[in-house]
């Protein structure tokens, strides 16, 4: 039978050594969606420091990612690929690498910009996701995913049982660290099929980082009024991804029927000092105000399921959960310049249930259905509704298992 877990670096090795062609194959994402839910001005996750500045959800068609991706396979020897993404008029590069394929005994080296390959959903690009939006768990800890400017080591064990084991350095561009600071992984998958019909696959990463002055938004105690002010954290970030996914088809084949279980786990830690700065005259934070030392642990995950019950039509479920305590901090200190309700510093258990169905064309277009009940923000039930459309155009490779 053809096993599932063949190593890509198995089939790159494979190329007879005449294999020149540098031809780029070029492929276009086209990805919009209409989305519906409450209009709230500020949108963060309860109980986290934001991963950036999220603003109200659009309830109109909006063009979401549309990706431009050039890739070549350089001989037989190493690979390389850029992927453009364009969002809100701007032109951003989300991964540019060169990969080499001739190491032998099963190592791979790519350099650049590349997602990293802690976990099971921070490599995938969002065309490929099977819901319309990210977990809370990765919106929580990325924004979206984590992304490393910098190196990464494969090995790939000649074994038969998958077994890959990964290592990262960078300069910690993305959140939660900060721009220059550095930052490392580690990862191992292993994985295996069971039987004719079943495949599976389990990991554990780890992921340090340094943040210096990382920002968020809050508000201080003014009595005219609630006026923005900074918060700063510069300390460390530490976090532990555990994954597992299983999948079955008849036969192996998942053409008529499929069903996928996946589940991510974290847990993260934090500790360093925090600042507040503000250029309002009356604010406590005016200048930039020490307000101590903060120590944090987080832990939460998702799990989803996706059942393609005939061709080209699927169903899928998705529960996420966090926990945002466990912080420690000096009260008197922090909410002597910020206001006690700030949500980053509330104890909540953000939580989101979400149902999905989706009908594909063909394997280049797809059309979603989205319900979900949003309960990310403390006093608030967002009950979501989005209708999604995804087309790739041109070449493109098999997305990973």
């Amino acid at each position: 039978m053809r096993r599932i877990f063949i190593p890509v670096v198995a089939a790159a090795l494979a190329l007879p050594a005449a294999a020149e062609n540098i031809s780029p194959e070029l492929s276009l994402i086209l990805q919009g969606q209409y989305r519906r839910g409450k209009n709230v001005p500020e949108r963060a996750i309860t109980g986290y420091w934001p991963a950036g500045h999220a603003h109200a959800v659009s309830r109109r068609l909006t063009l979401d990612e549309t990706e431009l991706i050039a890739a070549a396979q350089l001989g037989w020897s190493s690979r390389a690929q850029l992927n453009l993404v364009l969002h809100d008029g701007k032109i951003e590069v989300e991964e540019g690498w060169l990969q080499t394929l001739g190491l032998g005994h099963g190592f791979t080296l790519k350099g650049g910009r590349f997602l990293s390959g802690i976990g099971y959903l921070n490599e995938q690009h969002p065309h490929a996701w099977d819901f319309a939006d990210a977990p809370l768990m990765t919106k929580a800890l990325f924004g979206e995913h984590y992304g490393q400017d910098g190196l990464q080591l494969k090995w790939v064990a000649p074994t038969g049982l998958f077994m890959e084991f990964g290592a990262e350095l960078g300069r910690g561009r993305g959140f939660p660290g900060s721009e220059r600071k550095g930052a490392g992984a580690l990862f191992a998958h292993l994985g295996d099929d069971v039987g004719r019909s079943h495949a599976w696959r389990a990991g554990l990463s780890w992921l340090s980082t340094r943040a210096k002055e990382r920002e968020a938004h809050f508000e201080d105690t003014d009595a005219a009024g609630p006026n923005e002010v900074a918060g700063l954290f510069t300390g460390k970030s530490r976090t532990v991804v555990a994954d597992f996914v299983w999948k079955w088809a008849p036969e192996g084949n998942p053409q008529q029927r499929n069903f996928k279980f996946q589940t991510e786990l974290f847990r993260r830690s934090e500790g360093g000092d925090l600042a507040c700065a503000s250029d309002v005259a009356t604010s406590p934070c005016l200048g930039g105000v020490a307000l101590g030392g903060l120590r944090s642990r987080q832990t939460g995950g998702y799990a989803q399921a996706v059942w393609q019950f005939m061709p080209q039509w699927r169903v899928g479920y998705r529960y996420d959960w966090l926990n945002a305590d466990s912080k420690r901090y000096d009260p008197a200190t922090v909410f002597a310049a910020l206001d006690p309700a700030n949500a980053t510093f509330a104890r909540y258990r953000p939580q989101r249930h979400s149902v999905m169905a989706d009908w594909s064309h063909s394997e280049f277009s797809r059309l979603r259905l989205q319900f979900a009940r949003d309960k990310s923000m403390q006093g608030v039930t967002d009950k979501q509704v989005t209708l999604q459309y995804v087309m790739s155009l041109g070449a493109h490779g098999a997305h990973k298992f």
